[in-house]
Parts: C-alpha cells; sequence; structure tokens
C-alpha cells in the first residue's frame, strides 16, 4: 500500500494543477485491483511457508500486557511534562550549549595556534579548566531521583533499576575527557 502525500487544494486550485500520479492515487483509493504477478509469488510463497508450520492451527500466545489506564495517569497528563522530562530536557540544551562553545573555541584556538604542540597543550589547559558545574549538578540530580520520579520498575535479576530503552539510566558527568573525546587536540582535525 502506497502512501498518499496530502495536497492542499486551494479555492483557486484545479484538478489539473494536481500531479496526474497524485491524482490516479487519490482516485483509486479503496478499488480493488487485480493482482500482480510480484503480489502473487509473494502470496504463494508465504501459503507454501505457512503449510510447514509448526503452530498452524493453534492459537497463538496472548502476550498479557502490564498496562492499564487509570485516573491518576490521566491527571498526571493534564499537568504537562514531569519534573524529570524538563530536567532532562534542561540537560540536553545545557549540553548542546557547550558543544556549540567549545566547537567555536577549538577553531579558534586552532586559527590562532599555528604549532600543533601548542595548540594540543594549550586544548588541554582550556579542556581542565571548562565549568560544568551548572550541567553536572542538573546530572547529579537526575541519577539521584530519576528512578523514582518515573517510576522505574525493579529487575530481580540485577536487583536494580530496568534500563531505559535498553541502555542504563545514568547519565556520566562531563568533564575534560569528555570534551578531549569529542574535540581532540589535534590541530589537523580542528582546522579541516
Amino acid at each position: 500500500m502506497s502512501s498518499v502525500e496530502p495536497t492542499l487544494m486551494t479555492p483557486d486550485c484545479t484538478l489539473a494543477d494536481v500531479d496526474p500520479r497524485t491524482l490516479k492515487e487519490i482516485m483509486s483509493q479503496g478499488a480493488t485491483r487485480p493482482e500482480t504477478p510480484l503480489e502473487r509469488r509473494a502470496r504463494e510463497s508465504l501459503e507454501a511457508d505457512l503449510e510447514t508450520s509448526p503452530v498452524r492451527g493453534t492459537p497463538l500466545r496472548q502476550r498479557v500486557r502490564n498496562f492499564r489506564p487509570d485516573a491518576e495517569s490521566a491527571v498526571r497528563a493534564l499537568s504537562g511534562p514531569t519534573v524529570w522530562m524538563r530536567r532532562l530536557r534542561a540537560i540536553e540544551d545545557a549540553v548542546d550549549q557547550h558543544e556549540r562553545q567549545l566547537a567555536e573555541a577549538w577553531r579558534t584556538l586552532a586559527e590562532e595556534d599555528e604549532d600543533a604542540a601548542a595548540f594540543a597543550a594549550a586544548w588541554r589547559e582550556l579542556a581542565g579548566n571548562w565549568s560544568f558545574a551548572e550541567v553536572n549538578e542538573l546530572i547529579e540530580r537526575h541519577n539521584r531521583n530519576f528512578p523514582a520520579e518515573a517510576r522505574l520498575p525493579m529487575d530481580p535479576r540485577t536487583r536494580d533499576f530496568v534500563r531505559v530503552n535498553g541502555r542504563p539510566y545514568v547519565r556520566e558527568p562531563l568533564d575534560a575527557r569528555w570534551i578531549l573525546s569529542r574535540f581532540p587536540p589535534d590541530r589537523a582535525v580542528a582546522v579541516a
């Protein structure tokens, strides 16, 4: 099934102004088309696979979901983004701002300092003196409070909170290593 791009028709727009392929697609929506050779081969292949399927004719096991909408979650949704959502957004915004400022400082220092060794020493010094106090405080608060605020369930095997999208919820604080991993003290890379 193909997707049709929505076409905004204004009062002064006529059918002649619409792309013929889009018009044909719109006009044939809901119409039954004959089966193409490609679709026939796909259907026959699927039927052949079903003949040898070990689960053919048996009902599939239902997956029980541990979700039930309740009044409390509806009320929480009315108040907008939660505290942890706003804090994560603030962390992301602060990290983006630091990356922009560091990229500008990295390129400026590379343009000013012709010597590669002097650039590397100056960049390492700047990275060591860069202050991440504000964003690191947000990260520390996130690491401490996120599991309770987001109501993360516990994993009985690890005796820790479950992972969020397969990744741990804990964020590492930013430091000079973080800077040097993104912006290496290599003048040739900075100039390029």
